[in-house]
């Protein structure tokens, strides 16, 4: 428990009222004074009660789109034997504040209450602490309680149905082989070290022997598609919105891709990299990542495993040559260029929109 604002400007004020009237012989001021102070010692005693209250507060949905609706749910109990006067609730969520106002709640009784998120920007939201405050009618003494417990709210980017990239999906030749299926039933996609759970058949030995670590063959089929998403966030490229807009534009792709279960990477210029198998579990992880990527200057340029499809996802007039000289390594490659054109070499198809919906619907209506 402690006093308001105003409950130390009435304190001082009472102590002042009471100094005055016998110095001036007013007993008037000495009476305001005296019923200033009891306002203050009852507003002190009113609020000084431990608040007995069992809290549980849930996030619905705990992922949602940009601009979606989330909620939290809080419901409070009455632990204690005595009935529990009003009190207010406030959770902080993103940088903001959302205040719930309880009733009085008797011995056992419990009170629920919803309010809204924000989710208008993306990211990883930490919901909470929620504290729980009492005052008295004139706010002059609060009461606080901090339950201590936080919640995650993640913001993904917004997606639009996007057909997964199917053409152009990798095959090496070999003399006398028409372009089809391999020998065998898998294919090298990368060499990477060891985990717990790999085959010690994959093991990659000539890797290991130089890095002086486990190293194992990352092996996939062949037969299905592969696809990568570079979102290019160099700083300066692209503004926050038509960064925001991009960021949308990847999250579709990614998600039609794996949604198709194919194996599917996103890949940023400061060196994120992330690849899954496709699959709701998959896409929740794309996602995750895509909500947490900002405009990070970059390191060296990013190496992208060769093989299926690539796509950039980029601005008007961004240097892709890093990119475009790998253009044989790769089925397909499509640059996605949002306000303005990009200057890419021949044999590279280039998507120009000013908006991701109007990027996934010209990808939709141009991409087999």
């Amino acid at each position: 428990m402690r006093p308001t604002r105003r409950g130390v400007a009435v304190t001082a004020a009472a102590g002042l009222l009471l100094a005055a009237g016998p110095a001036l012989r007013y007993p008037g001021l000495t009476v305001l004074g005296a019923i200033l102070a009891a306002a203050v010692l009852a507003a002190v005693g009113s609020t000084a009660r431990k608040l007995r209250l069992e809290v549980h507060r849930s996030v619905h949905p705990d992922r949602v789109e940009r601009g979606r609706p989330a909620l939290a749910e809080l419901r409070v109990r009455n632990t204690g034997r005595r009935r529990q006067a009003g009190f207010l609730a406030t959770d902080a969520a993103g940088g903001a504040a959302r205040t719930v106002r309880l009733t009085g709640l008797l011995a056992g009784a419990e009170a629920v209450r919803h309010y809204e998120l924000p989710t208008g920007a993306r990211g990883r939201v930490t919901v909470g602490p929620l504290v729980l405050q009492r005052a008295d009618p004139f706010d002059l003494a609060r009461h606080r309680l901090s339950t201590g417990v936080t919640a995650t709210l993640w913001v993904h980017p917004r997606q639009f149905p996007a057909r997964p990239l199917t053409a152009g999906v990798p095959r090496h030749h070999h003399e006398g082989r028409p372009d089809g299926a391999l020998r065998g039933s898998a294919e090298l996609l990368d060499v990477r070290e060891y985990v717990p759970g790999d085959e010690v058949r994959h093991l990659h030995w000539k890797a290991t022997a130089r890095t002086g670590r486990l190293m194992v063959r990352d092996l996939t089929d062949p037969h299905r598609g592969r696809t990568t998403v570079l979102l290019d966030n160099r700083p300066g490229v692209l503004g926050d919105a038509e960064f925001e807009e991009a960021v949308d534009v990847a999250a579709s792709l990614l998600s039609g891709s794996a949604r198709a279960a194919q194996d599917t990477r996103l890949r940023t210029w400061s060196g994120l990299d992330v690849a899954v198998p496709g699959g709701p579990d998959g896409i929740r992880l794309l996602l995750d990542e895509l909500s947490q990527v900002r405009p990070e200057t970059p390191g060296a340029d990013p190496v992208i495993p060769a093989g299926g499809g690539l796509v950039v996802v980029t601005g008007a007039g961004a240097a892709l040559e890093a990119v475009t000289a790998r253009r044989p390594r790769f089925g397909t490659v499509v640059v996605v260029a949002l306000g303005g054109p990009v200057p890419v070499p021949a044999g590279i198809r280039v998507l120009r929109a000013d908006s991701a919906k109007e990027a996934v619907r010209l990808w939709n209506e141009t991409i087999a």
